[in-house]
């Protein structure tokens, strides 16, 4: 059977999926016609039913529950590894707010200004619901590459900017200066791990076939943490020029025990971040704006629900 699979270039992503596109583990009959593309176009893509299997943003999830469901292994997941919100040293307007930001024990940080810029990776990914939920939506949000975000802050396009993927190891080196932990607020205020992205697959392609999917994938991934040097050359070809430091640290923060199950730790921290987005959305006006004119509507047709994953 062959089927359309869709993942990031990013090295857990390339590190996980290597084995099972190349064929070095038994896929069950299944073959894939492989695309690699960044996630939040992946997010974008999901309501209508572009691939057969999906590497998705929890965020984007949560609004196509109903037309995909979530695999068990496969997601990137755990604790001190979620996005980080960065300014450029001497903006005095991200500086005050960075110096008012409250490390209490609580996790309650304090609320930016409405006219701070706010560079985010994607209207769905999770970096931006964290965004929202810390800071209550407020600022100027405009959506870009993530690998981009890094420049329009040191830039002054934007104030704040919300880092995932390399960004979050190689920020400092830029010039750029943590403003809060994201991923340590959510473990402070749910006291659960981040769910960052895990890998959908169409609900009408059946539960048979999504538990086949769900073994695969779990072979492959063992077979990368057995053999890491494996998947080097692959990982490397789709890293942007990545260092092999940064390649390495990347992999061991993003694919861990998790990765292979949510368990029932991962699939609380899941129905958590789900609930809180949910509440979030019933204090929000039905449609939030972006400065590119996406809205909250895009995906409507993939309506949240109280599914499980």
């Amino acid at each position: 059977m062959r089927v359309s699979l869709a993942y990031s270039p990013c090295p857990n992503d390339t590190f996980m999926f290597h084995a099972m596109v190349e064929g070095l583990v038994d896929t069950e009959g299944l073959s894939f016609d492989v695309t690699l593309s960044d996630v939040e176009d992946l997010n974008m893509s999901a309501p209508s039913l572009s691939y057969d299997i999906s590497k998705m943003s929890y965020h984007g999830w949560f609004n196509v529950m109903g037309l995909y469901r979530m695999l068990e292994s496969g997601s990137a997941l755990g604790y001190d590894c979620g996005p980080l919100c960065v300014c450029k040293a001497g903006n005095h307007a991200a500086a005050s707010f960075k110096s008012a930001v409250s490390s209490e024990v609580s996790g309650d940080v304090a609320t930016p200004p409405t006219t701070l810029r706010v560079a985010i990776p994607g209207i769905y990914t999770t970096g931006a619901l964290l965004y929202d939920l810390a800071f209550q939506g407020r600022g100027i949000k405009v959506p870009m590459l993530f690998s981009e975000i890094g420049r329009s802050v040191l830039s002054g396009e934007c104030d704040l900017g919300i880092l995932i993927h390399e960004s979050r190891f190689t920020y400092a080196e830029q010039g750029l200066e943590l403003v809060c932990d994201l991923g340590s607020w959510w473990q402070k205020i749910s006291g659960a791990p981040i769910p960052l992205g895990g890998i959908a697959v169409k609900r009408n392609l059946g539960e048979e076939f999504a538990r086949k999917v769900e073994r695969v994938l779990r072979r492959s991934i063992l077979y990368a943490m057995e053999n890491p040097e494996a998947s080097g050359s692959y990982v490397a070809a789709h890293a942007q020029e990545i260092s092999e430091g940064v390649l390495k640290q990347h992999i061991e923060m993003f694919v861990n025990k998790y990765s292979l199950s949510l368990g029932d730790e991962g699939l609380r921290a899941v129905r958590l971040l789900k609930d809180y987005y949910l509440k979030y959305k019933e204090q929000r006006d039905e449609e939030r704006d972006y400065q590119d004119g996406g809205s909250e509507k895009v995906l409507s047709n993939g309506e949240p629900n109280g599914q499980s994953t």
